[in-house]
């Protein structure tokens, strides 16, 4: 994707409204970030993408202060880094139900429903 990796969640903001998909970003993100956390990597709010993009950095950084009990970046809670409409990343009616039960609380939250390990890496 890029010859460097994405060190913070304002960089995957940045190469996200430079063309790059988000959720390769993201990845890149977490495949740097799980081996060796830095709270500042999440501390700086990310520049606008969309509003469901938006608030799913703002979940990433408030599951990542809850998994490392950090202090919450005051811009994840902004009103705008919370969606007014649910976000459900399934299609289908049995997966939206499980998505309804399973997904973190952070993104919970944000009115975002994705699976448990939807930040999970290999």
């Amino acid at each position: 994707m890029t010859s460097s990796r994405i060190a913070s969640l304002q960089q995957v903001a940045q190469r996200t409204n430079e063309g790059h998909q988000f959720g390769h970003c993201l990845a890149d993100f977490l495949d740097g970030f799980y081996p060796s956390p830095k709270e500042e990597a999440i501390h700086d709010e990310p520049e606008k993408i969309s509003s469901c993009y938006d608030s799913y950095l703002a979940a990433v950084a408030d599951d990542c202060c809850r998994r490392y009990h950090w202090l919450l970046p005051q811009w994840c809670i902004k009103q705008e880094r919370f969606l007014k409409e649910p976000f459900f990343a399934a299609k289908t009616h049995s997966l939206r139900m499980l998505y309804l039960m399973d997904s973190p609380a952070a993104f919970r939250e944000r009115n975002i429903f994705v699976s448990d390990n939807a930040l999970s890496r290999v």
